[in-house]
């Protein structure tokens, strides 16, 4: 039970990464809203492509290790890759979004995606 709860929760949060990251690619300004800090309409769209590029990388990389690893593997991935909605969580507080979005989107991504490790490491 404990296997297929850490590998679930895993596996949802690998496949959510990669749509963030595909939204991101497909309608950056639509995604930037919903990260919490809306996108300037005159603002340079590549900086939006990067964040999306970089979230569809995590949630690719992040299955591919629930794949072809074992599960102790697969928690120190998701450890380290922690510290990205960690970040998020400071990017939305200094550049003017609000707490709901910094702490009820990415402070407790974080915290899910910790969660996450401590299962994995667990089985």
């Amino acid at each position: 039970m404990l296997a297929t709860t850490a590998y679930g929760l895993a596996i949802v949060l690998g496949l959510f990464v990669t749509f963030i990251g595909a939204r991101f690619l497909w309608a950056p300004r639509a995604a930037a809203a919903d990260y919490g800090v809306p996108a300037k309409q005159d603002g340079d769209a590549a900086y939006l492509e990067v964040k999306g590029l970089r979230d569809l990388t995590f949630g690719v990389l992040g299955l591919t290790l629930i794949a072809f690893t074992d599960a102790r593997t697969a928690g120190w991935y998701m450890l380290v890759v922690a510290l990205a909605p960690l970040g998020d969580t400071l990017i939305v507080l200094r550049h003017g979004g609000t707490k709901a979005a910094a702490f009820g989107i990415h402070f407790a991504t974080a915290v899910i995606v910790l969660v996450s490790a401590a299962l994995l490491f667990a089985v």
